[in-house]
């Protein structure tokens, strides 16, 4: 006989109070390839595919920014330092 295993829900409003999201927004620039913006975002942020970095690259390209990735302040802090490592602009802002 084996034991049900408990589940939890996730109560969503309590976890938003506590980790309110933040954008981390790359800002285009006129000095780093294409190329070397792709592979700083794909190495900054392990979630992000190739083609959803490309697609992030040529949003800033062409509209001045870019939504990187959502996520809690600490972590976007985190991000927005390391695309600054790579030459990159990029802020946070609250979401």
């Amino acid at each position: 006989m084996t034991t049900p295993t408990p589940t939890r829900e996730i109560d969503t409003d309590a976890l938003q109070r506590l980790l309110p999201p933040w954008r981390v927004v790359l800002h285009n620039d006129d000095v780093n390839s294409m190329d070397h913006v792709v592979f700083a975002l794909v190495s900054t942020v392990p979630s992000l595919t190739i083609d959803e970095a490309i697609e992030i690259m040529f949003t800033a390209h062409h509209h001045g920014e870019a939504t990187v990735i959502t996520c809690p302040k600490e972590a976007a802090e985190h991000y927005r330092e390391r695309l600054e490592s790579h030459q990159l602009t990029a802020t946070i802002e609250p979401a």
